[in-house]
Protein backbone atom coordinates (compact mmCIF):
# COMPACT_ATOMS: atom_id res chain seq x y z
CA UNK A 1 0.00 0.00 0.00
CA UNK A 2 1.55 3.42 -0.67
CA UNK A 3 1.10 5.70 2.14
CA UNK A 4 -1.02 8.25 0.39
CA UNK A 5 -3.48 5.72 0.63
CA UNK A 6 -2.71 4.54 4.12
CA UNK A 7 -3.28 8.06 5.35
CA UNK A 8 -6.45 8.44 3.25
CA UNK A 9 -7.81 4.86 5.19
CA UNK A 10 -6.38 5.99 8.42
CA UNK A 11 -8.08 9.11 8.29
CA UNK A 12 -12.20 7.75 7.44
CA UNK A 13 -14.17 7.81 10.05
CA UNK A 14 -16.09 5.05 11.71
CA UNK A 15 -20.04 5.96 10.24
CA UNK A 16 -21.80 4.51 8.24
CA UNK A 17 -21.33 5.19 4.10
CA UNK A 18 -20.20 3.80 0.58
CA UNK A 19 -16.76 3.76 -0.56
CA UNK A 20 -15.18 4.00 -3.62
CA UNK A 21 -12.01 2.37 -5.03
CA UNK A 22 -10.26 4.08 -7.92
CA UNK A 23 -7.43 2.42 -10.28
CA UNK A 24 -4.29 4.36 -11.10
CA UNK A 25 -6.12 5.49 -13.89
CA UNK A 26 -8.43 7.24 -11.87
CA UNK A 27 -11.25 5.06 -12.86
CA UNK A 28 -14.27 3.99 -10.59
CA UNK A 29 -13.63 -0.10 -9.92
CA UNK A 30 -15.29 -0.81 -7.12
CA UNK A 31 -18.28 0.77 -4.95
CA UNK A 32 -19.06 -0.33 -1.20
CA UNK A 33 -21.24 -0.24 1.66
CA UNK A 34 -20.31 -0.39 5.19
CA UNK A 35 -21.35 0.19 8.88
CA UNK A 36 -18.25 1.34 10.08
CA UNK A 37 -16.20 2.91 6.83
CA UNK A 38 -12.51 2.73 8.15
CA UNK A 39 -13.02 -0.48 9.83
CA UNK A 40 -14.49 -1.73 6.75
CA UNK A 41 -12.06 -0.46 4.04
CA UNK A 42 -9.06 -1.50 6.07
CA UNK A 43 -9.96 -5.04 6.41
CA UNK A 44 -8.90 -4.86 2.87
CA UNK A 45 -5.60 -4.33 3.25
CA UNK A 46 -4.39 -7.04 5.93
CA UNK A 47 -2.01 -9.72 4.85
CA UNK A 48 -3.78 -13.30 4.35
CA UNK A 49 -7.26 -12.16 4.74
CA UNK A 50 -8.41 -12.83 1.58
CA UNK A 51 -9.10 -16.40 -0.02
CA UNK A 52 -10.57 -15.14 -3.48
CA UNK A 53 -8.17 -14.52 -6.13
CA UNK A 54 -10.38 -12.05 -7.57
CA UNK A 55 -10.13 -9.81 -4.20
CA UNK A 56 -6.44 -9.93 -4.37
CA UNK A 57 -6.47 -8.73 -7.61
CA UNK A 58 -9.24 -5.83 -6.57
CA UNK A 59 -6.18 -4.62 -3.61
CA UNK A 60 -3.94 -4.34 -5.64
CA UNK A 61 -5.42 -2.30 -8.25
CA UNK A 62 -6.44 0.35 -5.33
CA UNK A 63 -4.56 3.16 -5.35
CA UNK A 64 -7.29 5.57 -4.06
CA UNK A 65 -10.13 5.63 -1.78
CA UNK A 66 -13.12 8.48 -1.76
CA UNK A 67 -15.91 8.15 0.64
CA UNK A 68 -19.74 9.16 1.42
CA UNK A 69 -21.15 9.73 5.00
CA UNK A 70 -24.69 8.38 5.01
CA UNK A 71 -27.17 8.31 8.08
CA UNK A 72 -27.73 4.74 8.42
CA UNK A 73 -26.68 1.68 6.52
CA UNK A 74 -29.99 1.41 4.79
CA UNK A 75 -29.57 4.69 3.13
CA UNK A 76 -26.00 3.40 2.24
CA UNK A 77 -27.51 0.49 1.03
CA UNK A 78 -29.41 2.35 -1.39
CA UNK A 79 -26.57 4.75 -2.20
CA UNK A 80 -24.32 2.10 -3.20
CA UNK A 81 -27.20 0.61 -5.40
CA UNK A 82 -27.79 3.78 -7.02
CA UNK A 83 -24.11 4.40 -7.82
CA UNK A 84 -23.06 0.71 -9.03
CA UNK A 85 -26.20 1.15 -11.94
CA UNK A 86 -24.78 4.36 -12.79
CA UNK A 87 -21.14 3.69 -12.76
CA UNK A 88 -21.04 -0.09 -13.50
CA UNK A 89 -17.80 -0.24 -11.90
CA UNK A 90 -15.44 -3.65 -12.96
CA UNK A 91 -15.51 -5.59 -9.68
CA UNK A 92 -19.15 -5.02 -8.44
CA UNK A 93 -21.88 -7.54 -9.25
CA UNK A 94 -22.60 -6.79 -12.91
CA UNK A 95 -26.81 -6.93 -13.65
CA UNK A 96 -26.63 -9.37 -16.98
CA UNK A 97 -30.73 -7.90 -18.16
CA UNK A 98 -30.59 -4.77 -20.53
CA UNK A 99 -33.68 -5.55 -22.38
CA UNK A 100 -36.17 -3.07 -22.73
CA UNK A 101 -40.04 -4.53 -21.37
CA UNK A 102 -43.35 -4.03 -23.04
CA UNK A 103 -46.15 -1.96 -21.04
CA UNK A 104 -50.08 -2.02 -21.30
CA UNK A 105 -50.98 1.78 -21.93
CA UNK A 106 -54.48 3.61 -21.03
CA UNK A 107 -53.76 6.73 -22.58
CA UNK A 108 -54.57 9.83 -21.39
CA UNK A 109 -57.44 11.03 -23.74
CA UNK A 110 -61.45 10.75 -24.10
CA UNK A 111 -62.85 7.09 -25.11
CA UNK A 112 -58.93 6.25 -24.11
CA UNK A 113 -56.78 3.83 -26.45
CA UNK A 114 -55.41 0.60 -24.51
CA UNK A 115 -52.54 -0.61 -26.42
CA UNK A 116 -48.89 -2.11 -25.51
CA UNK A 117 -45.82 -0.34 -26.20
CA UNK A 118 -41.94 -0.47 -25.37
CA UNK A 119 -42.19 3.40 -24.95
CA UNK A 120 -43.14 5.47 -21.76
CA UNK A 121 -43.71 9.00 -22.44
CA UNK A 122 -44.69 10.90 -19.39
CA UNK A 123 -47.78 12.66 -20.03
CA UNK A 124 -50.19 11.59 -17.57
CA UNK A 125 -51.34 8.19 -19.06
CA UNK A 126 -51.39 5.23 -17.19
CA UNK A 127 -48.61 2.49 -17.25
CA UNK A 128 -48.97 -1.13 -16.71
CA UNK A 129 -45.69 -3.52 -16.31
CA UNK A 130 -43.32 -3.65 -17.55
CA UNK A 131 -44.54 -7.77 -18.52
CA UNK A 132 -40.72 -9.74 -18.41
CA UNK A 133 -43.01 -12.60 -20.74
CA UNK A 134 -44.81 -11.15 -24.04
CA UNK A 135 -46.76 -14.00 -23.67
CA UNK A 136 -47.97 -13.01 -20.60
CA UNK A 137 -48.91 -9.78 -21.48
CA UNK A 138 -50.86 -11.23 -24.68
CA UNK A 139 -52.91 -13.39 -22.19
CA UNK A 140 -53.33 -10.13 -20.59
CA UNK A 141 -54.56 -8.03 -23.75
CA UNK A 142 -56.76 -10.49 -25.03
CA UNK A 143 -59.06 -11.01 -21.95
CA UNK A 144 -59.06 -6.88 -21.70
CA UNK A 145 -60.35 -7.51 -25.47
CA UNK A 146 -62.68 -10.06 -24.43
CA UNK A 147 -64.31 -8.46 -21.30
CA UNK A 148 -64.96 -5.07 -23.01
CA UNK A 149 -65.32 -3.27 -25.65
CA UNK A 150 -62.24 -0.71 -26.15
CA UNK A 151 -61.91 0.74 -29.39
CA UNK A 152 -58.71 -0.11 -31.82
CA UNK A 153 -58.63 3.04 -33.71
CA UNK A 154 -57.00 6.31 -32.90
CA UNK A 155 -59.32 9.17 -33.94
CA UNK A 156 -59.23 11.99 -31.88
CA UNK A 157 -63.07 11.73 -30.49
CA UNK A 158 -63.24 15.24 -28.94
CA UNK A 159 -66.53 16.23 -28.09
CA UNK A 160 -66.48 18.88 -31.36
CA UNK A 161 -65.17 16.26 -33.48
CA UNK A 162 -68.06 13.93 -32.56
CA UNK A 163 -70.69 16.53 -32.77
CA UNK A 164 -69.58 17.68 -36.27
CA UNK A 165 -69.79 13.76 -37.43
CA UNK A 166 -66.51 13.34 -38.33
CA UNK A 167 -66.30 9.70 -37.75
CA UNK A 168 -68.15 6.73 -39.03
CA UNK A 169 -68.92 3.52 -37.77
CA UNK A 170 -66.38 0.57 -39.00
CA UNK A 171 -65.79 -2.73 -38.98
CA UNK A 172 -65.31 -3.32 -35.24
CA UNK A 173 -68.93 -2.08 -34.28
CA UNK A 174 -70.23 -4.46 -36.84
CA UNK A 175 -68.33 -7.26 -35.51
CA UNK A 176 -69.58 -6.20 -31.39
CA UNK A 177 -66.23 -5.47 -30.76
CA UNK A 178 -66.68 -1.32 -30.28
CA UNK A 179 -70.01 0.52 -29.33
CA UNK A 180 -69.05 3.32 -31.60
CA UNK A 181 -68.68 6.56 -29.07
CA UNK A 182 -67.37 7.87 -32.85
CA UNK A 183 -70.88 8.50 -33.55
CA UNK A 184 -72.20 9.19 -30.10
CA UNK A 185 -73.60 6.14 -29.77
CA UNK A 186 -71.83 5.32 -26.35
CA UNK A 187 -71.10 7.45 -22.88
CA UNK A 188 -68.00 8.57 -22.05
CA UNK A 189 -69.34 7.42 -18.56
CA UNK A 190 -69.96 3.80 -20.28
CA UNK A 191 -66.87 3.33 -21.86
CA UNK A 192 -64.87 4.62 -18.61
CA UNK A 193 -66.50 1.41 -16.92
CA UNK A 194 -64.98 -1.04 -19.72
CA UNK A 195 -61.85 1.03 -18.85
CA UNK A 196 -62.40 0.51 -15.27
CA UNK A 197 -62.90 -3.65 -16.19
CA UNK A 198 -59.44 -3.27 -18.14
CA UNK A 199 -57.22 -1.98 -14.74
CA UNK A 200 -58.80 -4.78 -12.80
CA UNK A 201 -57.81 -7.26 -15.42
CA UNK A 202 -54.33 -5.85 -15.28
CA UNK A 203 -54.12 -5.50 -11.73
CA UNK A 204 -55.67 -9.25 -11.53
CA UNK A 205 -58.74 -8.08 -9.54
CA UNK A 206 -60.79 -11.04 -11.44
CA UNK A 207 -63.04 -11.53 -8.78
CA UNK A 208 -64.70 -8.57 -8.86
CA UNK A 209 -64.85 -8.21 -12.93
CA UNK A 210 -66.53 -11.52 -12.62
CA UNK A 211 -69.20 -10.30 -10.49
CA UNK A 212 -69.62 -7.27 -12.57
CA UNK A 213 -70.21 -9.51 -15.52
CA UNK A 214 -72.83 -11.59 -13.52
CA UNK A 215 -75.06 -8.51 -11.92
CA UNK A 216 -75.40 -7.21 -15.63
CA UNK A 217 -76.08 -10.50 -17.46
CA UNK A 218 -78.60 -11.16 -14.34
CA UNK A 219 -80.36 -7.41 -15.68
CA UNK A 220 -80.76 -8.61 -18.72
CA UNK A 221 -82.32 -11.87 -18.31
CA UNK A 222 -84.40 -10.40 -16.24
CA UNK A 223 -85.10 -7.72 -19.31
CA UNK A 224 -85.81 -10.49 -21.74
CA UNK A 225 -82.35 -9.83 -23.76
CA UNK A 226 -81.39 -13.36 -23.55
CA UNK A 227 -78.79 -12.93 -26.19
CA UNK A 228 -76.68 -9.87 -24.37
CA UNK A 229 -77.27 -12.43 -21.19
CA UNK A 230 -75.28 -15.27 -23.43
CA UNK A 231 -72.63 -12.95 -24.63
CA UNK A 232 -71.97 -11.98 -20.75
CA UNK A 233 -71.95 -15.71 -19.44
CA UNK A 234 -69.55 -17.03 -22.37
CA UNK A 235 -67.26 -13.65 -21.31
CA UNK A 236 -67.73 -14.82 -17.03
CA UNK A 237 -66.30 -18.14 -18.46
CA UNK A 238 -63.56 -17.14 -20.60
CA UNK A 239 -62.39 -15.06 -16.90
CA UNK A 240 -63.01 -18.07 -14.73
CA UNK A 241 -60.96 -20.08 -17.29
CA UNK A 242 -58.06 -17.41 -17.29
CA UNK A 243 -58.43 -17.21 -13.09
CA UNK A 244 -57.90 -21.40 -13.14
CA UNK A 245 -54.78 -21.50 -15.00
CA UNK A 246 -53.14 -18.61 -12.81
CA UNK A 247 -54.16 -19.45 -9.25
CA UNK A 248 -51.57 -21.74 -7.30
CA UNK A 249 -52.89 -20.40 -3.37
CA UNK A 250 -55.77 -19.26 -1.65
CA UNK A 251 -57.35 -16.04 -3.42
CA UNK A 252 -57.32 -14.24 -0.14
CA UNK A 253 -53.49 -13.43 -0.98
CA UNK A 254 -53.60 -9.90 -1.87
CA UNK A 255 -50.68 -7.60 -3.74
CA UNK A 256 -47.80 -10.07 -2.61
CA UNK A 257 -43.81 -10.67 -4.11
CA UNK A 258 -42.05 -13.38 -3.68
CA UNK A 259 -37.99 -13.66 -4.48
CA UNK A 260 -35.76 -16.59 -5.21
CA UNK A 261 -32.02 -16.84 -5.66
CA UNK A 262 -30.05 -20.04 -7.10
CA UNK A 263 -25.90 -19.36 -6.92
CA UNK A 264 -23.17 -20.80 -8.80
CA UNK A 265 -19.41 -19.83 -8.72
CA UNK A 266 -19.66 -17.12 -11.07
CA UNK A 267 -23.56 -15.84 -11.26
CA UNK A 268 -26.78 -15.91 -9.08
CA UNK A 269 -29.74 -16.32 -10.21
CA UNK A 270 -33.16 -14.40 -8.70
CA UNK A 271 -36.52 -15.44 -9.86
CA UNK A 272 -39.35 -12.86 -8.80
CA UNK A 273 -43.34 -13.07 -8.90
CA UNK A 274 -45.96 -10.85 -8.08
CA UNK A 275 -48.98 -12.46 -6.62
CA UNK A 276 -52.79 -10.92 -6.44
CA UNK A 277 -55.91 -12.23 -5.54
CA UNK A 278 -54.19 -15.69 -5.20
CA UNK A 279 -52.96 -15.34 -9.26
CA UNK A 280 -49.56 -15.06 -10.17
CA UNK A 281 -49.62 -11.91 -12.46
CA UNK A 282 -46.22 -11.20 -13.25
CA UNK A 283 -42.86 -13.06 -13.04
CA UNK A 284 -39.33 -12.72 -14.13
CA UNK A 285 -35.65 -14.17 -12.72
CA UNK A 286 -32.43 -12.08 -13.61
CA UNK A 287 -28.74 -13.35 -13.83
CA UNK A 288 -26.36 -11.42 -11.91
CA UNK A 289 -22.45 -11.71 -12.30
CA UNK A 290 -20.59 -11.76 -9.63
CA UNK A 291 -17.38 -10.27 -9.38
CA UNK A 292 -16.08 -10.69 -5.52
CA UNK A 293 -17.54 -13.03 -3.16
CA UNK A 294 -20.53 -11.58 -2.69
CA UNK A 295 -22.90 -13.64 -0.18
CA UNK A 296 -26.69 -15.05 -1.43
CA UNK A 297 -28.14 -12.27 1.08
CA UNK A 298 -26.04 -9.24 -0.79
CA UNK A 299 -26.87 -9.97 -4.05
CA UNK A 300 -30.59 -11.00 -3.19
CA UNK A 301 -30.51 -7.44 -1.77
CA UNK A 302 -29.46 -5.98 -4.72
CA UNK A 303 -31.78 -7.58 -7.22
CA UNK A 304 -34.90 -7.25 -5.19
CA UNK A 305 -34.04 -3.19 -5.30
CA UNK A 306 -33.25 -3.12 -9.12
CA UNK A 307 -36.76 -5.83 -9.39
CA UNK A 308 -38.69 -2.86 -7.42
CA UNK A 309 -37.54 0.00 -9.48
CA UNK A 310 -37.04 -1.27 -12.90
CA UNK A 311 -40.96 -2.96 -12.90
CA UNK A 312 -42.87 -0.54 -10.45
CA UNK A 313 -43.27 -2.76 -7.48
CA UNK A 314 -45.01 -1.70 -4.36
CA UNK A 315 -46.29 -4.69 -2.72
CA UNK A 316 -45.87 -4.22 1.32
CA UNK A 317 -45.53 -7.89 2.21
CA UNK A 318 -42.12 -9.77 0.46
CA UNK A 319 -41.72 -13.54 0.60
CA UNK A 320 -37.70 -13.90 0.84
CA UNK A 321 -35.93 -17.56 1.41
CA UNK A 322 -33.65 -15.97 4.04
CA UNK A 323 -33.16 -13.09 6.32
CA UNK A 324 -31.83 -9.59 4.11
CA UNK A 325 -31.01 -6.05 5.30
CA UNK A 326 -34.37 -4.28 5.76
CA UNK A 327 -34.18 -1.82 3.02
CA UNK A 328 -37.66 -0.15 3.10
CA UNK A 329 -39.66 0.55 6.13
CA UNK A 330 -42.78 0.43 4.22
CA UNK A 331 -41.95 -3.14 3.65
CA UNK A 332 -42.63 -6.73 5.93
CA UNK A 333 -40.45 -9.41 5.23
CA UNK A 334 -41.63 -13.25 5.43
CA UNK A 335 -39.29 -16.42 6.00
CA UNK A 336 -42.15 -18.96 5.48
CA UNK A 337 -41.80 -22.37 6.83
CA UNK A 338 -44.42 -24.25 5.56
CA UNK A 339 -48.28 -23.47 3.80
CA UNK A 340 -49.34 -21.53 0.79
CA UNK A 341 -46.11 -19.08 1.15
CA UNK A 342 -43.72 -21.85 1.46
CA UNK A 343 -45.19 -23.30 -1.84
CA UNK A 344 -44.91 -20.06 -3.97
CA UNK A 345 -41.16 -19.85 -2.36
CA UNK A 346 -40.57 -23.28 -3.83
CA UNK A 347 -42.16 -22.35 -7.05
CA UNK A 348 -40.38 -19.24 -7.27
CA UNK A 349 -37.05 -21.33 -6.67
CA UNK A 350 -37.60 -23.95 -9.41
CA UNK A 351 -38.37 -21.04 -11.56
CA UNK A 352 -34.37 -19.58 -10.88
CA UNK A 353 -33.07 -23.39 -10.86
CA UNK A 354 -34.80 -24.00 -14.54
CA UNK A 355 -33.57 -20.80 -15.63
CA UNK A 356 -30.36 -21.35 -14.69
CA UNK A 357 -30.45 -25.25 -16.34
CA UNK A 358 -31.23 -23.52 -19.57
CA UNK A 359 -28.98 -20.80 -19.65
CA UNK A 360 -26.27 -23.78 -18.89
CA UNK A 361 -27.52 -25.75 -21.91
CA UNK A 362 -27.21 -23.10 -24.20
CA UNK A 363 -24.25 -21.85 -23.14
CA UNK A 364 -22.66 -25.78 -23.67
CA UNK A 365 -24.18 -25.88 -27.36
CA UNK A 366 -22.29 -22.86 -27.89
CA UNK A 367 -18.94 -24.25 -25.74
CA UNK A 368 -19.21 -28.01 -25.46
CA UNK A 369 -16.37 -27.71 -23.14
CA UNK A 370 -17.96 -24.83 -20.52
CA UNK A 371 -19.33 -27.89 -17.79
CA UNK A 372 -15.82 -29.44 -17.62
CA UNK A 373 -14.44 -26.40 -17.36
CA UNK A 374 -16.56 -24.76 -14.71
CA UNK A 375 -16.27 -27.80 -12.46
CA UNK A 376 -12.04 -27.86 -13.16
CA UNK A 377 -12.30 -24.37 -11.75
CA UNK A 378 -14.07 -25.39 -8.86
CA UNK A 379 -12.34 -28.40 -7.89
CA UNK A 380 -9.40 -26.24 -8.09
CA UNK A 381 -10.69 -23.70 -5.55
CA UNK A 382 -12.14 -26.49 -3.20
CA UNK A 383 -9.08 -28.43 -3.30
CA UNK A 384 -6.45 -25.13 -2.88
CA UNK A 385 -4.56 -26.13 -6.34
CA UNK A 386 -2.33 -23.91 -8.45
CA UNK A 387 -3.06 -25.58 -11.42
CA UNK A 388 -6.58 -26.92 -13.29
CA UNK A 389 -6.85 -30.50 -12.27
CA UNK A 390 -7.43 -31.81 -15.83
CA UNK A 391 -5.57 -35.04 -14.72
CA UNK A 392 -6.82 -36.51 -10.92
CA UNK A 393 -5.87 -39.80 -9.73
CA UNK A 394 -7.00 -41.78 -6.71
CA UNK A 395 -5.55 -45.15 -4.71
CA UNK A 396 -7.65 -47.32 -2.42
CA UNK A 397 -6.32 -50.40 -0.96
CA UNK A 398 -8.43 -53.73 -0.35
CA UNK A 399 -7.43 -56.74 1.16
CA UNK A 400 -9.32 -59.68 2.84
CA UNK A 401 -8.61 -61.13 6.35
CA UNK A 402 -4.58 -59.62 5.87
CA UNK A 403 -4.58 -61.36 2.76
CA UNK A 404 -4.08 -61.04 -1.18
CA UNK A 405 -3.87 -57.27 -0.69
CA UNK A 406 -3.97 -54.99 -3.36
CA UNK A 407 -4.29 -51.57 -4.42
CA UNK A 408 -6.23 -49.86 -7.43
CA UNK A 409 -5.35 -46.37 -8.99
CA UNK A 410 -8.16 -44.65 -11.06
CA UNK A 411 -7.52 -42.01 -13.45
CA UNK A 412 -9.67 -38.83 -14.45
CA UNK A 413 -9.26 -36.50 -17.24
CA UNK A 414 -11.39 -34.21 -17.38
CA UNK A 415 -13.43 -34.82 -14.89
CA UNK A 416 -14.68 -38.10 -16.40
CA UNK A 417 -13.07 -41.76 -16.09
CA UNK A 418 -10.12 -42.54 -18.41
CA UNK A 419 -10.85 -46.21 -17.71
CA UNK A 420 -8.07 -47.65 -20.30
CA UNK A 421 -5.59 -45.94 -17.69
CA UNK A 422 -6.87 -47.82 -14.94
CA UNK A 423 -4.31 -49.62 -12.84
CA UNK A 424 -4.02 -52.50 -10.56
CA UNK A 425 -1.33 -53.45 -7.83
CA UNK A 426 -0.38 -56.26 -6.07
CA UNK A 427 1.13 -55.68 -2.46
CA UNK A 428 5.16 -57.04 -2.76
CA UNK A 429 6.88 -55.46 0.43
CA UNK A 430 4.48 -55.82 3.08
CA UNK A 431 3.27 -58.95 5.04
CA UNK A 432 0.32 -58.93 6.80
CA UNK A 433 -2.97 -55.97 6.57
CA UNK A 434 -0.97 -52.77 7.02
CA UNK A 435 -2.85 -50.43 5.19
CA UNK A 436 -0.39 -47.39 5.80
CA UNK A 437 2.64 -48.84 4.22
CA UNK A 438 0.57 -50.80 1.33
CA UNK A 439 -0.22 -47.01 0.68
CA UNK A 440 2.91 -45.74 0.25
CA UNK A 441 3.79 -48.54 -1.64
CA UNK A 442 1.77 -48.19 -4.43
CA UNK A 443 2.58 -44.47 -4.18
CA UNK A 444 5.64 -45.05 -4.40
CA UNK A 445 5.94 -47.30 -7.68
CA UNK A 446 3.07 -45.66 -9.28
CA UNK A 447 4.88 -42.15 -9.40
CA UNK A 448 8.64 -43.55 -9.69
CA UNK A 449 7.10 -45.30 -13.09
CA UNK A 450 5.81 -42.23 -14.64
CA UNK A 451 9.10 -40.08 -13.10
CA UNK A 452 10.86 -43.06 -15.31
CA UNK A 453 8.98 -43.29 -18.08
CA UNK A 454 8.60 -39.56 -18.58
CA UNK A 455 4.92 -39.28 -18.98
CA UNK A 456 2.84 -36.35 -17.32
CA UNK A 457 1.56 -36.40 -13.41
CA UNK A 458 -1.71 -35.82 -12.19
CA UNK A 459 -2.47 -32.64 -10.51
CA UNK A 460 -4.56 -33.90 -7.60
CA UNK A 461 -4.25 -37.22 -5.87
CA UNK A 462 -6.80 -38.48 -3.98
CA UNK A 463 -6.37 -41.15 -1.31
CA UNK A 464 -9.16 -43.05 0.21
CA UNK A 465 -8.75 -42.72 4.07
CA UNK A 466 -7.97 -40.35 6.94
CA UNK A 467 -4.89 -38.77 8.14
CA UNK A 468 -2.59 -41.76 8.62
CA UNK A 469 -3.15 -42.88 4.49
CA UNK A 470 -2.55 -39.26 3.27
CA UNK A 471 0.98 -39.72 5.94
CA UNK A 472 1.70 -42.48 4.01
CA UNK A 473 0.97 -41.06 0.57
CA UNK A 474 3.02 -38.12 1.31
CA UNK A 475 5.88 -40.20 2.57
CA UNK A 476 6.39 -41.89 -0.88
CA UNK A 477 6.31 -38.15 -3.06
CA UNK A 478 8.94 -37.18 -0.41
CA UNK A 479 11.24 -40.01 -1.28
CA UNK A 480 10.75 -39.11 -5.20
CA UNK A 481 10.89 -35.61 -4.62
CA UNK A 482 7.51 -34.80 -5.78
CA UNK A 483 5.96 -33.55 -2.08
CA UNK A 484 4.43 -30.10 -2.81
CA UNK A 485 4.67 -30.04 -6.85
CA UNK A 486 1.76 -32.36 -6.73
CA UNK A 487 -1.37 -31.36 -5.02
CA UNK A 488 -2.83 -34.57 -2.48
CA UNK A 489 -5.66 -34.85 -0.08
CA UNK A 490 -7.47 -37.62 2.14
CA UNK A 491 -11.04 -38.20 1.60
CA UNK A 492 -12.78 -40.22 4.66
CA UNK A 493 -15.78 -41.81 3.97
CA UNK A 494 -18.19 -41.69 7.22
CA UNK A 495 -18.67 -38.41 6.84
CA UNK A 496 -17.08 -37.15 3.42
CA UNK A 497 -14.00 -35.50 5.30
CA UNK A 498 -11.57 -33.59 3.23
CA UNK A 499 -7.90 -33.71 4.88
CA UNK A 500 -4.81 -31.45 3.21
CA UNK A 501 -1.35 -32.18 4.16
CA UNK A 502 0.12 -30.43 7.64
CA UNK A 503 -3.46 -29.72 8.56
CA UNK A 504 -4.94 -31.97 10.64
CA UNK A 505 -8.48 -30.22 11.04
CA UNK A 506 -10.39 -31.22 7.77
CA UNK A 507 -12.95 -29.74 5.76
CA UNK A 508 -16.24 -29.99 4.55
CA UNK A 509 -17.59 -29.50 0.89
CA UNK A 510 -21.15 -28.68 0.37
CA UNK A 511 -23.29 -32.01 0.23
CA UNK A 512 -24.73 -30.45 -3.28
CA UNK A 513 -21.20 -29.19 -4.36
CA UNK A 514 -20.21 -30.48 -8.22
CA UNK A 515 -16.75 -30.69 -7.33
CA UNK A 516 -17.54 -33.19 -3.95
CA UNK A 517 -19.89 -35.03 -6.70
CA UNK A 518 -16.62 -36.01 -8.50
CA UNK A 519 -14.40 -36.35 -5.90
CA UNK A 520 -17.27 -39.05 -4.63
CA UNK A 521 -17.38 -40.43 -8.11
CA UNK A 522 -13.40 -41.12 -8.13
CA UNK A 523 -13.59 -43.11 -5.00
CA UNK A 524 -16.18 -45.00 -5.53
CA UNK A 525 -14.59 -46.08 -8.75
CA UNK A 526 -11.59 -47.41 -6.74
CA UNK A 527 -13.23 -49.25 -4.34
CA UNK A 528 -15.32 -50.73 -7.04
CA UNK A 529 -12.08 -51.46 -9.38
CA UNK A 530 -9.99 -52.21 -5.93
CA UNK A 531 -12.57 -55.13 -4.87
CA UNK A 532 -13.05 -56.68 -8.15
CA UNK A 533 -9.62 -57.45 -9.21
CA UNK A 534 -9.24 -58.66 -4.92
CA UNK A 535 -12.09 -61.05 -6.03
CA UNK A 536 -10.46 -62.24 -8.93
CA UNK A 537 -7.35 -62.46 -7.08
CA UNK A 538 -9.44 -64.54 -4.33
CA UNK A 539 -10.99 -66.55 -7.18
CA UNK A 540 -7.57 -67.65 -8.44
CA UNK A 541 -6.28 -68.72 -5.54
CA UNK A 542 -9.06 -71.13 -4.43
CA UNK A 543 -8.20 -72.72 -8.18
CA UNK A 544 -5.17 -73.23 -7.34
CA UNK A 545 -5.27 -75.55 -4.08
CA UNK A 546 -7.22 -77.82 -6.09
CA UNK A 547 -6.19 -78.19 -9.81
CA UNK A 548 -2.59 -76.79 -9.87
CA UNK A 549 -1.58 -78.72 -6.87
CA UNK A 550 -2.01 -81.96 -9.01
CA UNK A 551 1.30 -83.27 -10.41
CA UNK A 552 1.39 -82.77 -14.13
CA UNK A 553 -1.30 -79.88 -14.50
CA UNK A 554 -0.04 -76.93 -15.59
CA UNK A 555 -2.25 -73.46 -15.87
CA UNK A 556 -3.60 -74.08 -19.91
CA UNK A 557 -4.95 -77.89 -18.72
CA UNK A 558 -6.28 -76.10 -15.58
CA UNK A 559 -8.33 -73.63 -18.17
CA UNK A 560 -8.43 -76.01 -21.07
CA UNK A 561 -10.50 -78.28 -17.99
CA UNK A 562 -12.84 -74.97 -16.24
CA UNK A 563 -13.64 -74.22 -20.03
CA UNK A 564 -15.16 -77.69 -20.48
CA UNK A 565 -16.27 -78.72 -17.21
CA UNK A 566 -17.05 -74.98 -16.02
CA UNK A 567 -15.97 -75.95 -12.37
CA UNK A 568 -13.41 -77.79 -10.06
CA UNK A 569 -16.74 -80.18 -8.49
CA UNK A 570 -17.90 -80.94 -12.32
CA UNK A 571 -14.10 -82.13 -13.21
CA UNK A 572 -14.85 -84.42 -9.80
CA UNK A 573 -17.64 -85.85 -11.16
CA UNK A 574 -16.68 -86.33 -15.27
CA UNK A 575 -15.11 -90.27 -16.05
CA UNK A 576 -12.10 -90.94 -17.53
CA UNK A 577 -13.12 -90.70 -20.92
CA UNK A 578 -14.55 -87.21 -20.40
CA UNK A 579 -11.62 -85.98 -19.05
CA UNK A 580 -9.19 -87.74 -21.59
CA UNK A 581 -11.29 -85.91 -24.14
CA UNK A 582 -9.78 -82.89 -23.46
CA UNK A 583 -6.22 -83.42 -21.96
CA UNK A 584 -5.16 -86.60 -22.77
CA UNK A 585 -5.25 -90.39 -21.39
CA UNK A 586 -1.94 -89.94 -19.25
CA UNK A 587 -3.10 -86.42 -17.24
CA UNK A 588 -6.70 -88.12 -17.44
CA UNK A 589 -5.55 -90.84 -14.90
CA UNK A 590 -3.24 -88.51 -12.56
CA UNK A 591 -6.35 -86.19 -12.23
CA UNK A 592 -8.87 -89.01 -11.31
CA UNK A 593 -5.82 -90.98 -9.11
CA UNK A 594 -5.57 -87.49 -6.98
CA UNK A 595 -9.44 -86.98 -6.59
CA UNK A 596 -9.36 -90.64 -5.29
CA UNK A 597 -6.91 -90.10 -2.29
Amino acid sequence: MNPELKLKIDALPNEPGIYQYYDSNGVLIYVGKAKALKKRVSSYFVKGRHDSTKTLFLVRKITDVKYIIANSELEALLLENSLIKKHQPKYNIQLKDSKTYPWICIKKERFPRIFKTRTVIKDGSEYYGPYASVRMLRAVMELTVAVSQIRNCNFNLSKVNIEKGKFKKCLEFHLGNCQAPCEGLQSEADYNDFVDSVRDVIKGNLPRITKKLKEKMLVHASSLEFEKAEMLKQKIELVERFQSKSVVVTPTMKNVEVYSIVTDEKSAFVNFMKVNNGAIIQGHTIELKKRLDETPEELLAFAIMDLRTRFSLTAHEIIVPFEILQFDKTVRFIIPQRGDKKALLDLSTKNAKRFRFEKEKQLVKRNPTRRTDRILELIQKDMRLQELPVHIECFDNSNFQGTNAVSACVVFKNAKPAKREYRHFNIKTVVGPDDFASMEEVVYRRYKRLKDEKKSLPQLIIIDGGKGQLSSALAALEKLNLRGKIGIVGIAKKLEEIYFPGDSVPIYIDKRSESLKVIQHLRNEAHRFGITHHRNKRSKGALKTELNSIPGVGEKTVKDLLREFKSVKRVKEASEKEIAHVVGQSRAISILNYFKK
